[in-house]
Formats: structure tokens, C-alpha cells, sequence
């Protein structure tokens, strides 16, 4: 199983929609596909049709161990061949539960572990803040993908995630491989194209050459609770990210990196 987190420090740049919407393009070329949604505010949970609020198992018990084997608390979504762990609210409180006790930076890893044979893919959406719940997708993926808003508030954030990156890096054993993706890009705005420029002067060797644009679509998708690709697969949207589905394949090759390693 391969496992991608897609992460940044900011909020509203398209975690959910990147996440949902690569997991419905894996699926479509027959992959299974393991979402978890690590936000508390849990997007990707109420996408997929869940309360976030509800009863039931989901990853804030994985933290605490109370639920039994990990199989057992992942979910069906109505999308073949995906399944989601769903967020609680509750994860919003791990921080102050949890503080440094040793091992809860490698509670996601060990989790997937268990059921590493049951999935091709694993997704993580990640919270747009720094704590044990981001600490946990970063020490668990094997590549990285960071949506970044194409307007300059977003580029802050950007910052602050490549200095996460950095400090994960030092205590990992291999680097995280990781791709910058603007999204929301809207060809009409000035701002959107300055910071696309700002992306490309900064970061050449890890921008994604493509964009992903504004696209009423995705709101339709999330509406009828599949990904875009179920829904308009010739959409703006959809199109762009199967292209984005294509690079990130052919830079997560595990036979290559077991070679340059």
C-alpha cells in the first residue's frame, strides 16, 4: 500500500477536494483506496456522508486503542472500491490529551500497517495546523502532495509548510518527497497569476508544471457526496487532476526509490 498525505498550513486550499477527487481516479483504474480524513473539522467525513458529530468508531479511537482491530472501524462510501476512516470532532482535542507521550507520532503508521494488504492506496487529509495529527501523516506517507491557493495569503501558509517539511525531515530517515500543486487558480484574476509566478520563482524544482482551476464542478460533486470524477469526468476540474494523478505516479515509484535509497 502507498500511502500519500496531502497537507498544507492553511485552510481552504483544496486538501479535501484533492484528496476525494485522486481517490476517485484510483479507483476508476481499479485501485483500492483507503481515505482518511485526519481534519476535525471533517470535510472529507460529511463528504463521503458521514457526521463527523455521529457515533461510531473513527480515527480519534484509533488514538486511544478502545475500538479493536483497525479493519473493523473503516467505512464503505458509496463509491466503489473506496473506503474512508472518518473524523471525529474530538481529534481537535489530541494535542492537549495526548502532549509528548512517546509513540503517538506513529499511531496512523502502525494503524495502516494492519490493513496494508486490504488497500492499493491509502489518502490522508490532513488538518491545516502543526500537532500530532499532522506529525502522524508526515511520519506515515510516502510522498507528500501540498495544495496551495493561487493568491498570496496562501503563500504564507506555504512557507510555514516547507518549514514543517524540513523539521519532519530531520527526524525521519529518508526525506518526504513532495510536489507543490496550485489550485483554484482563476485565469481571470491578476492575483492568481502573481502568485503563481510568486510559486514558480520559489520553488521551481517542486512546483507542479500543471494548475488546478476554479470549477463550479466540484461543488456539484460534493453536493451528490463522489468525487468529480464519477460525476463530469470531462470537467475543467477533472481533467487537470487526472493529469496531476499521472506525475504523481510516475514520481512515487517505489522500485526507484528503493534504487537511489
Amino acid at each position: 500500500m502507498r500511502i500519500w498525505a496531502v497537507a498544507n498550513q492553511k485552510g481552504g486550499v483544496g486538501k479535501t477536494t484533492t484528496a476525494v477527487t485522486l481517490a476517485g481516479l484510483l479507483s476508476q483504474q481499479g485501485h483500492r483506496v483507503l481515505l482518511l480524513d485526519m481534519d476535525p473539522h471533517g470535510s472529507m467525513t460529511s463528504y463521503m456522508g458521514y457526521d463527523p458529530e455521529g457515533d461510531g468508531s473513527s480515527l480519534y479511537s484509533l488514538f486511544h486503542g478502545d475500538s479493536g482491530p483497525v479493519g473493523v472501524m473503516i467505512r464503505k462510501t458509496q463509491c466503489e472500491n473506496i473506503s474512508i476512516f472518518t473524523a471525529s470532532t474530538a481529534l481537535a482535542t489530541l494535542d492537549r490529551q495526548l502532549g509528548t507521550q512517546d509513540g503517538k507520532g506513529l499511531v496512523i503508521a502502525r494503524g495502516l500497517e494492519q490493513v496494508s494488504d486490504d488497500y492499493d492506496y491509502a489518502l490522508l487529509d490532513c488538518p491545516p495546523t502543526l500537532g500530532v495529527l499532522m506529525v502522524n501523516a508526515l511520519a506515515a506517507c510516502h510522498y507528500l502532495i501540498v495544495p496551495v491557493q493561487s493568491e498570496f495569503l496562501a503563500l504564507k501558509g506555504l512557507e510555514r509548510m516547507m518549514r514543517t517539511i524540513s523539521m519532519m525531515n530531520h527526524a525521519r530517515m529518508t526525506p518526504i518527497p513532495y510536489l507543490i500543486v496550485p489550485t483554484l487558480f482563476d485565469r481571470r484574476t491578476r492575483a492568481s497569476g502573481q502568485a503563481l509566478d510568486n510559486m514558480k520563482e520559489c520553488y521551481p524544482q517542486t512546483l507542479w508544471h500543471g494548475i488546478i482551476p476554479v470549477d463550479t464542478q466540484f461543488r456539484e460533486a460534493s453536493r451528490a457526496g463522489r468525487p468529480v470524477s464519477l460525476v463530469t469526468p470531462r470537467s475543467r476540474g477533472s481533467i487537470a487532476y487526472d493529469a496531476l494523478l499521472q506525475d504523481v505516479l510516475a514520481f512515487d515509484r517505489p522500485d526507484l526509490m528503493a534504487e537511489t535509497g
